[in-house]
């Protein structure tokens, strides 16, 4: 056989590649507020990846209820973009998290090194219509275009998979339209879109201002109301090096999760006054009050394998993909993590953390009270004013 010769100029292009590719890696890390390496061996430190919206709710109440401390962890909050938000972990920039299942799917199909560990809460994805619009339910759908934060977003995937099940090609048989969060329902309201699909709180917001009706509502259609819509997700490479600290790191959520289903109102207050997103206190409570933190590890497993064969379905993976082999690739049993153990968690029940009955007027009231545009946090985007 004869030997590869590389030339001078093959051996500066290989270069250049592998610097590039260093580099982006780098830009990607970089891009959450964390500058150290993947943690391996990483004693009782573990870092948290969060990128700050409503359903985070349990990730900041266990950091301030003391739930890691508990576990004998010390936790390091890793605040991320979210375009960016699978690369970091899957490069090390955070170890663990809690997230959409339906968001990592794809990338699991395609080899990205996470796990799925136990489910957080089910239902915050909507699509809907105008009040007084031609789209009435899901068949209404079929030729229409459709408004989207994002290609790829968990809005655009819960749509896919509300056309999927429905005999609906969602490449062909419907138009996607992307706008940011703050102008989807300007887009309702020019006739640019004839529906839009979404996250919470703006789904709740624009219920609330009577803006839309909900054509599919993942808290409230099956079979998605009892599909866990976020879980726990690890790195893969820090779960072999620390199987313990993920085990703990996963307790503390859960643990957070039943605290915020036991108090809503509080939790909703706590993650706006505490600076973890950029919301308001009454309608980030509305919309907690959207979602069941009924934490589960059954449940997890039963949703990763619903979620995969309906994203199959709709073309989202790949034909020849095995949706069980897939599903156990992705899921991870935990040591010390079980159905049992969470039943036995028990949470205090504060005496304000109740939704409050007059919880509907304290929302138009918040609502009259906004000056001025506001794009509240979503998993698709961090609050701000709208310029």
């Amino acid at each position: 056989m004869t030997p590869q010769v590389l030339s001078l100029r093959d051996t500066n292009m290989k270069r250049l590649t592998l610097s590039l590719m260093a580099a982006t890696a780098a830009l990607i890390v970089g891009s959450c507020n964390n500058d150290k390496g993947a943690a391996t061996g990483a004693g009782n430190k573990i870092r948290l990846g969060y990128i700050g919206i409503t359903c985070e709710a349990p990730i900041f109440a266990a950091v301030e209820n003391g739930y890691f401390k508990d576990e004998g962890l010390e936790v390091e909050l890793v605040k991320c973009e979210w375009s960016k938000y699978k690369d970091v972990l899957a490069l090390g920039g955070y170890d663990i998290t809690h997230h959409l299942i339906m968001y990592f799917l794809k990338p699991i199909e395609q080899g990205l090194d996470v796990r799925i560990s136990a489910g957080i809460h089910t239902g915050c994805l909507r699509v809907q219509a105008p009040v007084n619009g031609k789209v009435h339910n899901v068949a209404d759908l079929k030729g229409k275009t459709i408004g989207v934060p994002g290609m790829g977003t968990p809005p655009f995937i819960f749509a896919n998979r509300v056309l999927g099940a429905n005999g609906i090609d969602a490449r062909k048989d419907v138009s996607w339209k992307v706008f940011p969060n703050s102008e989807l329902e300007l887009a309702l309201e020019r006739g640019e879109v004839d529906a839009i699909a979404d996250s919470e709180p703006i789904g709740t917001l624009l219920l609330a201002k009577g803006a839309v009706k909900n054509i599919a509502d993942q808290a409230k259609d099956a079979p998605y109301k009892d599909e866990y819509c976020c879980a726990v997700i690890v790195n893969g490479k820090y779960l072999t090096a620390n199987p313990k600290n993920t085990s703990a790191a996963t307790r503390a959520m859960l643990k957070g999760a039943k605290w915020v289903e036991a108090n809503p109102a509080a939790a909703a207050r706590m993650s706006v006054e505490k600076g973890y997103l950029g919301s308001r206190p009454e309608l980030n409570t509305v919309a907690i009050s959207n979602l069941r933190y009924i934490p589960s590890v059954s449940g997890a497993e039963k949703a990763v394998m619903s979620a995969a064969a309906e994203m199959k379905i709709a073309g989202m993976l790949t034909r020849d993909t095995d949706v069980p082999t897939l599903a156990k690739t992705a899921f991870v049993q935990l040591e010390g993590v079980t159905d049992e153990w969470i039943e036995s968690v028990e949470v205090p029940k504060l005496a304000d953390g109740q939704i409050p009955p007059d919880q509907h007027l304290r929302l138009a009231a918040e609502i009259a009270a906004m000056n001025e545009p506001y794009a509240s946090a979503t998993c698709c985007a961090p609050g701000k004013k709208v310029q």
